[in-house]
């Protein structure tokens, strides 16, 4: 992909939909990416793949035990796929986390729209990548806490990429 900036007018964001699109196809060409791939013991490894004016890509890594953390898109919407390895995805319906979420598997492929908070992590024995799209690309990511009640809170602003 180009990578493009200065542009006259915003970019029209890609659908979630379009996402999992791009998401899938990049994932299903491990040949373009396979070599980048790096695995980091004390914190999840990630690279930019691509940028465009309307979205972005990332190659992301998981060793067991890995995780996101309960976190959003800020404005953007996003799709993932799982290249290699199992993940697990876990939603906040309402603030309030799912008990055990959903199992992902390779070739699996979720998309959400800006509102969405969830956590990702590797919960298997071995390793495991993941391609992410976002659109527009992001700017940021607000990660949440759990309140005494169980519901899920605001607890920072993440602008580490």
């Amino acid at each position: 992909m180009t990578i493009l900036f200065g542009s006259a007018a915003p970019a029209t964001p890609v659908t979630p939909a379009n996402l999992a699109r791009i998401a899938r196809s990049v994932a299903e060409r491990p040949e373009d990416w396979l070599s980048r791939v790096r695995y980091q013991s004390g914190r999840r490894w990630y690279q930019r793949l691509a940028l465009a004016e309307d979205h972005e890509v990332w190659l992301l890594s998981w060793l067991p035990r890995q995780h996101t953390g309960f976190h959003d898109h800020g404005i953007s919407a996003g799709a993932f796929a799982v290249a290699w390895g199992n993940l697990r995805e876990r939603a906040a319906v309402d603030g309030r986390p799912e008990q055990s979420g959903r199992s992902l598997t390779a070739g699996a492929v979720r998309s959400f729209g800006p509102a969405y908070v969830h956590d990702v992590g590797n919960d298997s024995a071995g390793p495991a990548i993941s391609i992410h799209a976002y659109s527009p690309p992001l700017s940021t990511m607000r990660r949440y806490a759990a309140a005494p009640d169980g519901v899920l809170q605001a607890a920072g602003e993440d602008r580490e990429w």
